[in-house]
């Protein structure tokens, strides 16, 4: 057994997967891609394995991408970490969209991720998640620095900074996983800021006759 940790996410127009040890990036590969995901996950997850001489049987930990994001790209991932991590005997740990954002930042920062319709999902170490429309973030962020999605707008509209993030986002969840590995986590799950875009019809049931 090494110390690998392999960390993959799918919450977004993405596949993509990242393997680390001794904090070290290994193997980085993100594919954009807008659906298929379900498909390409484990196939880009064996690849990546592959490519540094690792096998499953290798890695201490999974590292999995919890969102926010879309609802049922997050789903994915969750459902695949979950079950490695049943397979292998290995703890699964998830990790949200604004932690990998920030990894490594010298200063705290307003994490920023798409949320569509002209709408960011925003956390920081003082703020709680949250949703708010890009172009008429509120006033109390004055001045921050912000990092991911749309982070120029947000510093020109609001006096701030925008800084880039210091790891890519696979690698960034792979190297948090790393780091709470040995300590008490809860299983993966979702962080939904949103209900799902996909609803249940209102019309009633049809009548069945008998």
């Amino acid at each position: 057994m090494t110390d690998a940790v392999l960390g993959f996410d799918t919450s977004a127009a993405h596949c993509a997967a990242a393997l680390v040890s001794g904090g070290r990036i290994l193997a980085c590969r993100i594919e954009t891609m807008d659906k298929g995901q379900a498909e390409r996950l484990m196939p880009m997850l064996e690849e990546v394995l592959a490519e540094t001489g690792l096998d499953w049987r290798d890695l201490a930990a999974i590292g999995v991408g919890t969102g926010p994001g879309n609802f049922t790209g997050v789903r994915i991932s969750v459902a695949a970490s979950r079950g490695l991590a049943l397979s292998l005997g290995i703890p699964a740990i998830g990790v949200t969209t604004f932690e990998a954002l920030s990894l490594g930042l010298s200063t705290s920062a307003v994490a920023l991720v798409d949320a569509r319709r002209g709408s960011v999902w925003l956390a920081a170490d003082d703020l709680p998640p949250g949703q708010a429309v890009l172009n008429a973030l509120p006033d109390g962020l004055h001045g921050r620095a912000f990092v991911g999605h749309g982070a120029d707008a947000a510093a020109a509209a609001l006096g701030g900074t925008a800084v880039a993030p210091i790891y890519p986002l696979p690698a960034a969840i792979a190297l948090i996983a790393a780091a709470r590995r040995g300590t008490a986590q809860p299983r993966p799950a979702p962080l939904y800021l949103r209900a799902a875009d996909a609803a249940p019809p209102s019309d009633p049931p049809p009548v069945i006759l008998p």
